[in-house]
C-alpha cells in the first residue's frame, strides 16, 4: 500500500514558505529518500508527477516533491500561480537555498519519514534539472543525481540585445502562460542574481566537478529543451549514465492535466532507468 503525507509546508530561508509532500510504501524495508523538483512554470503536482512519485514508492523508495518558495503557487493553491509577485521575485539563488532548507529539515527529523534509511538522492526535471546538478555539488548529504530532460545552461532564458536592455530598462518582463492564460512577470532581479553569482550557477563545473553518480534522460523528440544540452552534460562527465527516451517529448509524453490512471510508455522507460541507475 501507498501512503501518501497530504502537503506539508516548512519554512524557507527567503521569507516564503515550501510546500511538500511524499508517499512510501508501507512494509518493514528501510528506503532511500528521492527529492524530485519541477522546472520553470512548474509545479510539484504537475500533469502526471503524482503518477510518477507513486510508481518510484511502488519500487521501494520514498519520493519527496516539493514547490520551491517563489514558484507561484500557495499552500492553499500549490497547483496554479496566485501569487505572481512571488513568480517575479524568484531566482536560481532562491531554488538552491529551497533545496539546501530541504535537506536541512528532512535530516533534523522536523519530518518524520517513516522507513528512510538516511540515503538522499535527486532528481530534477528540465530547468530543475540543471539547479539540481548544481545542488548536488552544494549539499554532501546527497549521494546520486538523477537529471529529466535537463538544461545545461541558466542563461537558456536571457536575450539578448536589444530585449535584454528593454528588460533592465522596464525592470519586468512577462511571459504567457498559455495554460493559465497569466501574463507572469520575471522581475531584472532574476538576471541580476545570474549575473552576480555566475560561478555559483554554472551547471558545466557543477557537472565538470561532480564526485557521485549522475544520471542523465532526455527525449529524442524534446522541442522545447533541445537534447544537445544532454549530449554536452555527458561531455562534461564523462562518467555519466545517459540515456534517450526514443518518441518521447520534454515531460515524456505527458500533459496538464493528467486524467488517465497509466503512465505513457515514454515516462515508464524514463522511471525505470531511474530506479535501475538509483537501486545500483
Amino acid at each position: 500500500m501507498i501512503t501518501k503525507s497530504g502537503n506539508i509546508e516548512i519554512p524557507g530561508l527567503n521569507g516564503r514558505g515550501i510546500v511538500m509532500d511524499y508517499r512510501y510504501k508501507e512494509n518493514s524495508n528501510q528506503k532511500p529518500l528521492i527529492l524530485f523538483c519541477h522546472g520553470f512554470k512548474g509545479f510539484k503536482d504537475w500533469g502526471h508527477f503524482n503518477l510518477i512519485a507513486d510508481e518510484f514508492a511502488k519500487r521501494d523508495f520514498i519520493l519527496l516533491k516539493f514547490n520551491f518558495s517563489f514558484n507561484g503557487g500557495t499552500f492553499e493553491n500549490p497547483i496554479d500561480f496566485p501569487d505572481l509577485e512571488a513568480f517575479g521575485n524568484n531566482n536560481h539563488s532562491k531554488e538552491l537555498d529551497d533545496v539546501s532548507q530541504v535537506v536541512k529539515y528532512v535530516q533534523s527529523e522536523s519530518i518524520a519519514l517513516p522507513y528512510w534509511n538516511g540515503e538522499i538522492y535527486i532528481l530534477g526535471h528540465s530547468k530543475g534539472g540543471g539547479l539540481v546538478s548544481v545542488a548536488a555539488g552544494q549539499n554532501s548529504e546527497i549521494t546520486k543525481l538523477a537529471t529529466w530532460a535537463s538544461i545545461s545552461d541558466f542563461n537558456y532564458a536571457i536575450p539578448e540585445g536589444d530585449k535584454l536592455l528593454t528588460w533592465k530598462d522596464e525592470g519586468v518582463q512577462f511571459i504567457k502562460n498559455g495554460r493559465t492564460k497569466q501574463n507572469m512577470p520575471m522581475y531584472y532581479q532574476f538576471v541580476r542574481d545570474l549575473q552576480t553569482n555566475s560561478r555559483k550557477l554554472s551547471i558545466q563545473k557543477a557537472v565538470e566537478n561532480l564526485e557521485i553518480p549522475h544520471l542523465i534522460i532526455h527525449g529524442t523528440l524534446d522541442d522545447s529543451v533541445d537534447i544537445k544540452n544532454a549530449r554536452l552534460l555527458k561531455l562534461w562527465n564523462n562518467d555519466a549514465h545517459f540515456f534517450e527516451i526514443e518518441n518521447a517529448n520534454h515531460v515524456f509524453n505527458g500533459k496538464h492535466p493528467w486524467i488517465q490512471n497509466n503512465l505513457p510508455e515514454e515516462t515508464v522507460k524514463a522511471i525505470e532507468k531511474t530506479v535501475e541507475f538509483f537501486q545500483t
